[in-house]
C-alpha cells in the first residue's frame, strides 16, 4: 500500500467499509509510515473532538452571509 492508497481509503477506514485484509493493509501501511500514521491519529482525534459538540443553529441570513463570503474568498484566491 502506498500513502495515496492510505489516503484513497482513509473515508472508508473510519466508516468502517473497508474489507478486512484491506483494514490489514491499512495497519501495516501505518505501522511502517509515520506520515500516515500522523494523518490517521490527528484525523481519528479531531472526529472524536467534533463528536462532542454541539450543534448550532444559524439564521438563514447568517448562513447566507457566511456562504457568500466563502465565496468571495474563493474567488480571489481562483484571481490570483
Amino acid at each position: 500500500m502506498t500513502c495515496t492508497d492510505f489516503l484513497s481509503q482513509l473515508t472508508d477506514y473510519f466508516d468502517g467499509q473497508i474489507s478486512p485484509e484491506l483494514l490489514e493493509e491499512v495497519r501495516a501501511h501505518t505501522a511502517d509510515c509515520s506520515h500516515c500514521e500522523v494523518v490517521l491519529n490527528t484525523t481519528r482525534q479531531t472526529i472524536e473532538i467534533y463528536r462532542g459538540t454541539e450543534v448550532y443553529e444559524v439564521s438563514d441570513d447568517f448562513r447566507e452571509r457566511l456562504h457568500s463570503a466563502i465565496m468571495r474568498k474563493c474567488s480571489q484566491k481562483a484571481s490570483a
